[in-house]
């Protein structure tokens, strides 16, 4: 028995690694596609590494190994892939049957796209803070200048004392 659950266990923990790995596959290629990326001179595995750390966040399901994550990744999969399809209106429409609605295809379409603009900021800012840092290391430090003298402050005289009010 305990046999059993283990390869159950087995073959279900690697068919999620597989469903995993082609869900990064195909986001590694979209970014490689993607012209902002080749722009911004971005580094299209890092880019990918971003966006699949921030749309599995948001997908179904709490671990790698978990059902609806797994059907999630193939789901995804095949909608990064829409366009290679042979067919793209049937696989549109398998795709809504596979998310459950169009509005739960287009929720996914969100996420993903949502998390490719916040990795593009993010990742822009990260090397703009890298360029900084290397300019401030490169730039010879100013010659520390001698603090000027302290002058004392004038003596003021005392306010003279108001005259009490006359009744």
């Amino acid at each position: 028995m305990k046999k059993l659950l283990l390869v159950s266990i087995s073959a279900l923990f690697l068919s999620a690694c597989a469903d995993k790995a082609q869900y990064e596959q195909a986001v590694l290629e979209q970014m490689k596609k993607e012209k902002d990326i080749q722009d911004y001179k971005i580094d299209p595995q890092h880019m990918a590494d971003c966006v699949i750390d921030l749309t599995t966040k948001n997908m179904p399901g709490i671990f790698p190994g978990d059902p609806n994550r797994m059907t999630a990744y193939r789901n995804y999969t095949k909608m990064l892939t829409l366009i290679d399809s042979n067919d793209p209106k049937k696989t549109l429409e398998e795709l809504r049957n596979d998310f459950g609605s169009a509005e739960a295809l287009a929720d996914a379409h969100n996420n993903y796209t949502e998390s490719m603009m916040n990795c593009i900021s993010a990742v822009i800012m990260e090397s703009e803070e890298d360029e900084k840092a290397a300019k401030e290391q490169t730039q010879p430090a100013a010659p520390a200048q001698p603090a000027a003298p302290v002058q004392p402050a004038a003596p003021t005289q005392p306010a003279e004392p108001a005259e009490p009010p006359k009744n």
